[in-house]
């Protein structure tokens, strides 16, 4: 599953990532948007001291250490809380800012168990994202095909012994190598891409051969019942190798390579709506 996410709080990037089917957010990225320190690193280390000093709870107590992708584009480890652990950071942060902060949270916390109650509403939610950031009808449908596909993998690399988020990083660029001949960050350099989401900025063919590799995967696993990362790391190798074969044929039909520099860049008023 694609868990790692930028939400937008007034032009703010927040980063999230799913963990135990709860989002959690960035500690830092909501520091630096409550108080517009530049440094916000420095300010949650200090922030942390005090209120250990005031004789209140230890804020590194309600946190855990989750990758999530640096402004290099490598997935580093960062200080992490959920909803109910950021609003009891927010209220040690003086600033007048914390209340509309604290309302977008809670309107997030909502939607997430409306979603777990009702899957298709967290559907419909990324169909009207793509549609408000430009991206045509039948690129949407590829892109949610290819998002369904990607959840069955990852559910069977969670089932097969897969636990660490570097485990499915491992296997996810075994299937990239296989099916285009470099890694995601390797591809993501190509499209010129930091944070984004390489997915997100891929074309028809590209996310065609993306499904092919990870679908071929699975359906590995389940054939051979597969146990363990060593043997799921086997397998995404022959799925993506599918994969890889398949494009290699149309790459030598239509005489141009299917990895392409091209990106999806996000529309200014789909930034204006959500700020």
């Amino acid at each position: 599953m694609e868990t790692t996410k930028i939400a937008l709080f007034k032009g703010k990037k927040i980063r999230k990532t799913l963990f135990q089917n709860e989002w959690w957010f960035s500690v830092v990225d909501v520091i630096e948007a409550l108080t517009d320190s530049d440094r916000p690193s420095v300010y949650w280390t200090a922030m942390k001291a005090r209120v250990k000093n005031e004789g209140e709870f230890e804020l590194s107590t309600i946190c855990r250490q989750l990758k999530l992708e640096a402004s290099d584009g490598k997935m580093r480890e960062t200080d992490c809380a959920d909803t109910e652990g950021i609003f009891r950071i927010i209220q040690s942060i003086p600033s007048p800012k914390a209340e509309p902060f604290k309302r977008w949270l809670a309107k997030v916390g909502y939607e997430r168990v409306q979603e777990i109650e009702n899957p298709e509403l967290a559907t419909k939610r990324t169909r009207i994202l793509y549609k408000l950031k430009g991206y045509s009808e039948d690129w949407i449908e590829k892109r949610m095909r290819g998002i369904a596909i990607r959840e069955e993998l990852t559910d069977e690399w969670q089932k097969r012994g897969a636990k660490e988020q570097k485990d499915y990083e491992i296997l996810t660029a075994e299937i990239s190598k296989a099916t285009f001949g470099i890694t995601p960050s390797e591809y993501k350099k190509i499209k010129g891409l930091n944070r984004e989401n390489l997915r997100d900025h891929m074309d028809d063919f590209e996310l065609i051969f993306t499904m092919l590799g990870e679908r071929s995967t699975t359906e590995i696993h389940k054939t051979e019942n597969s146990k363990g990362v060593s043997k799921l790391t086997q397998d995404a190798k022959r799925g993506g190798n599918i994969a890889g074969i398949a494009k290699k044929q149309l790459e030598k039909e239509i005489g141009r390579s299917v990895v392409s520099k091209n990106n999806f860049l996000p529309k200014k008023k789909f930034l204006k709506k959500l700020t």
